[in-house]
């Protein structure tokens, strides 16, 4: 059974193998896992997702970096989505004996602050606590992300089991730096000369940059940690 692996970010990525693999195409990392890397948003990962199922991908994970919704789940703390809502409010189901292998799985690990429960979306960069707040009101999830249900879509239309698995980046109560949006691309990536001219045109952004930052480091640890045991994660038998 070969368990494919879709990654938006060249950072999370980095948590999972050392090769280089080019955005849109995917790699074998272990003999029964591939990976892709999709780059930002649900469109690049539907995309990746088909050409996981197409490679022969029996299962799917989404994998990589997400944000708090509920005032309990710190930087560093792990989710695992226990069902998903889109946009338009449609709930969708995942598989839930996977979920549950993967449950007691991780929880064996004392290192891992694990949380499970709804996992959002949305399709842009959502920058405010305000909103992060808003959302978590109107649809009980615990964290948001802007991949995991588009892969989980594509898994679920070929009755493939889904699992998503995310370290969470920024807590609810933080609104990000405006630079992370002045420096967004189209595709959600981080353009450094942009990043830098805004830096230079508003000093006073450094602190929260240098904040996210370490917050961003802390995910990157939990997926590090979790993908020591990814062999075990994935011999999930329906």
């Amino acid at each position: 059974m070969i368990t494919g692996i879709v990654v938006a970010l060249p950072e999370e990525l980095a948590s999972l193998t050392s090769k280089r693999i080019d955005k849109g195409h995917c790699v074998f990392i272990a003999d029964k896992l591939l990976v892709v890397y999709s780059g930002v948003g649900a469109d690049n990962a539907a995309k990746a997702a088909e050409l996981l199922i197409n490679k022969g991908a029996s299962q799917l994970i989404s994998w990589g970096c997400a944000a708090a919704l509920a005032p309990a789940i710190k930087s560093g703390d792990l989710v695992i989505a226990d069902r998903l809502i889109d946009v338009n409010d449609l709930e969708i189901t995942i598989n839930e004996q996977w979920f549950e292998f993967a449950k007691k799985t991780l929880s064996a690990d004392p290192a891992i602050v694990l949380h499970t429960g709804c996992l959002t979306e949305s399709a842009n960069i959502i920058s405010s606590s305000y909103e992060k707040q808003h959302l978590h009101l109107i649809t009980e999830a615990i964290a948001l992300d802007m991949e995991s249900i588009a892969v989980a879509k594509a898994a679920h239309q070929k009755k493939l089991p889904f699992l998503s698995v995310r370290a969470i980046v920024d807590p609810v109560e933080m609104d990000l730096p405006r630079a992370i949006a002045y420096a967004a691309n189209a595709e959600g990536d981080i353009i450094l000369s942009r990043l830098l001219l805004f830096l230079a045109l508003h000093p006073s952004e450094l602190p929260r940059l240098i904040r996210l930052g370490r917050y961003f480091n802390a995910a990157k640890s939990t997926l590090r940690r979790v993908a020591k045991d990814l062999s075990g994660l994935t011999q999930f038998q329906q």
